[in-house]
């Protein structure tokens, strides 16, 4: 599993004693997926990790976050909110998994309740930016979006600093293996057109035979 995980890895931040990264496994769905762990160096090899939340981010939002970054509006927005002393998010991301396929997966919350996993990009105190990921108990609203219910107390939480330097390259480099990903997929699909194009343009072999005997 960790060899999987591995292969599947972008690009990772670590900051003190946790780490967020970024992983291609979901490019297939159209999404960056982004993982926070938090880790005890005190405790035993192999049962470090303390906290653990699998964010996914709908890669057209990361190609906006990039535009953002490279014209300079991130950087903006990012002054205008310390200069007045705004600490609400830049960005926040709301996701998770109801308590319907929980149970379909047999992963059932012992309160019944589906599971929130939430991220948001804050202004940094210490730090440009703080990078907060959180996961909880929620509930599936009408719309089928799943609203968190843990308050101020979440099940998991991860929070990483992060200077806007390290952001940028959280962000650009996914958005670069997006890229290569996509074209690659359509390369791919090309292929697969044009082989099923050729297959079937060739006469069987019989069709062959029987028309040079015709000819004499």
């Amino acid at each position: 599993m960790q060899d999987e995980r591995n292969q599947n890895q972008i690009i990772r931040k670590d900051a003190r004693e946790c780490f967020v990264e970024s992983l291609s496994d979901a490019f297939s769905i159209g999404k960056a997926h982004f993982a926070f762990a938090t880790y005890d160096v005190s405790r035993p090899a192999g049962q470090r990790q303390t906290n653990n939340i699998q964010i996914y981010i709908g890669m057209d939002e990361i190609l906006e976050i990039c535009r953002k970054l490279e014209c300079g509006e991130l950087r903006y927005l990012l002054q205008s909110k310390k200069k007045a002393n705004d600490k609400t998010s830049l960005f926040q991301w709301l996701g998770g998994t109801s308590a319907e396929k929980l149970q379909s997966y047999g992963r059932s919350r012992a309160d019944g309740k589906s599971l929130s996993r939430t991220a948001q990009l804050l202004p940094g105190t210490k730090a440009d930016f703080l990078l907060v990921a959180d996961s909880g108990p929620g509930e599936t609203n009408a719309k089928g979006l799943i609203v968190p219910r843990f308050g101020n107390k979440p099940e998991n939480h991860v929070a990483i600093s992060m200077s806007f330097d390290t952001f940028s390259e959280l962000m650009l480099m996914t958005r670069a293996h997006y890229n290569a990903w996509l074209a690659a997929e359509y390369v791919k699909r090309i292929s697969d057109t044009a082989a099923n194009t050729n297959t079937l343009a060739v006469p069987p072999v019989d069709s062959i035979e029987v028309e040079q005997k015709a000819m004499f």
